[in-house]
């Protein structure tokens, strides 16, 4: 599904260049729930920047089925990033004028889907995400951070992505609401075949998850003393 090679972002010029990412090499299977950890600063924000498109490597290959991203220019990015991915944020990142399902029906009306049917799926995906009833009309504001999580995981649905990257979903959350996406993103893998990648602090989520990545000052490396889970997944090598 995903495929990096050699991913470097490096900021700065001259003596003051920072290596964000360094040399990143990692392959992702279709309907994979894969978590990558690491201390604050250790890169793994920017890593979900050019897996999402949303930065270009300074070097390296990112393939995403196959396809080549790098060669992709303004217009195609913006409809990949529109077609192929579902970004799901700590922050929620909703708009707080709209309610939540005008704020899963927006990135289905950029595809330029029809009323009726943004608003079927929208109410289908909250469904789905078990926010249901009168909530669905309220706006963030409204809705806990629980609640607002879900609505976020509904929007980066909305287009039918074949890869979710969720930077820190379940950051800000109570233990118990933090169980609940995390077992809804382990279900949008391994039923519905979407590819998730998540980046995180959670060893709960990181525990759940088919493959552990870490990063460590912008390199992933593997730490095979780290605990196994009860489930058989263990930390991993960046080549898979």
């Amino acid at each position: 599904m995903l495929e990096a090679r050699d991913l470097t972002k490096s900021f700065g010029s001259g003596e003051r260049i920072v290596d964000a990412v360094k040399s990143v090499t990692m392959t992702v299977a279709d309907g994979e729930f894969v978590a990558i950890v690491g201390r604050s600063g250790s890169g793994k924000s920017t890593l979900m920047n050019l897996l999402g498109a949303l930065e270009q490597p300074t070097s390296g290959a990112i393939a995403v089925g196959g396809q080549d991203i790098r060669q992709l220019g303004p217009r195609q990015l913006v409809q990949y990033r529109r077609r192929s991915i579902g970004f799901v944020f700590q922050s929620y990142n909703l708009i707080p004028t709209l309610d939540a399902i005008e704020n899963v029906m927006l990135p289905m009306e950029f595809a330029g889907l029809d009323r009726r049917e943004r608003l079927e799926r929208a109410r289908s995906l909250l469904d789905q995400v078990e926010l249901t009833g009168g909530k669905q009309s309220r706006k963030p504001g409204k809705l806990s951070g629980g609640e607002q999580q879900r609505v976020a995981i509904a929007r980066a649905l909305a287009n039918r992505p074949a890869l979710i990257l969720a930077d820190e979903p379940v950051g800000n959350l109570d233990t118990q609401t933090s169980a609940t996406i995390i077992t809804l993103l382990h279900s949008l893998a391994h039923s519905q075949h979407t590819t998730v990648i998540a980046v995180t602090h959670d060893l709960t989520l990181a525990d759940r998850a088919d493959r552990l990545f870490r990063l460590q000052d912008g390199r992933l490396t593997n730490h095979p003393a780290a605990a196994t889970s009860t489930a058989g997944r263990r930390e991993t090598s960046p080549t898979p």
